[in-house]
């Protein structure tokens, strides 16, 4: 465990507040894609995690939430493999990650995709070079069997196959969000990693966005974790919600957990700092 100072944390009060009683039975049912379990994490001198846990059960869309700073994009990289935790233990399909041989590592990865909240893109490749990039990495596909692949998935997220040869900076903030999309579902993976998907643009586009993340879930199967602050979206797509509070998840639960949820976090959270009456 992690202390400072004289503050010494009670491990045993980390618990959440759970919205969700069912959740024990739905994951027993369907099985748990990621396990983090008494994860603790600083950075130098600033405590990120203190005993935090949090399942992912496999074909839901879990949202995480959390005030700024609070180590949401970090949470993301530690469930991919990209981080490690000081302490804890972090599994995917039951096998702890930093246990994990590379070729295994490898292996994951090609099953997870992770969506970056700067999207990531290559800005020396063209549209087709940076949608490519996995099958390139990770497959024996041929060069118009990529290109093929390239234009299916540009079309499931609304774009064609006439910006294939445009480069990053030709386009626009929701273009380059929807680019990295495609790029996220090129090679099938049964699981997505979105870090803050729709921040930065503007209303039409996140409307777009979630348009987008709602279809790929509903074709694709997919179990998916979204780190986000636009609450319009996560009520949206969400079957569960995840908010870090203190360096751990405070509260879990059904979005109407969180709509009906009246601890001052969550209403300063959800409802803004006036404890206004938000309809999504």
């Amino acid at each position: 465990m992690i202390m400072f100072g004289t503050d010494p944390r009670n491990r045993s009060s980390r618990a959440p507040t759970r919205g969700d009683a069912l959740t024990a039975e739905v994951a027993k049912d369907r099985g748990r894609v990621i396990e983090v379990e008494g994860v603790d994490m600083a950075f130098e001198d600033k405590l990120i995690f203190d005993a935090l846990d949090l399942s992912v059960i496999e074909g839901e869309v879990l949202v995480i939430l959390g005030f700024s700073g609070c180590g949401k994009s970090v949470l993301l990289k530690l469930m991919s493999g990209l981080m490690y935790p000081d302490e804890g233990s972090i599994r995917y399909r039951g096998d702890e990650i930093a246990d994990m041989r590379e070729a295994t590592l490898v292996e994951m990865r090609k099953s997870l995709s992770y969506v970056f909240q700067n999207n990531a893109l290559f800005d020396s490749q063209n549209v087709l070079e940076n949608v490519a990039f996995g099958l390139l990495e990770h497959t024996k596909m041929g060069d118009e069997e990529i290109r093929a692949r390239v234009v299916e998935c540009l079309e499931m997220v609304g774009l064609g196959a006439e910006i294939l040869d445009r480069m990053p900076a030709e386009l626009s903030g929701g273009m380059r969000k929807r680019v990295g999309l495609a790029r996220a579902v090129a090679t099938r993976p049964r699981v997505i990693l979105y870090d803050d998907p729709t921040g930065g643009l503007d209303p039409q586009s996140v409307t777009r966005i979630g348009d987008m993340i709602e279809r790929l879930q509903s074709e694709l199967k997919l179990t998916s974790v979204i780190v986000t602050g636009d609450m319009k979206i996560a009520f949206r797509v969400a079957d569960r919600m995840a908010l870090i509070h203190d360096y751990h998840v405070a509260h879990l639960g059904t979005p109407d957990y969180f709509r009906e949820c009246d601890a001052p976090e969550v209403v300063e959270f959800v409802r803004g700092p006036e404890g206004q009456t938000i309809r999504y």
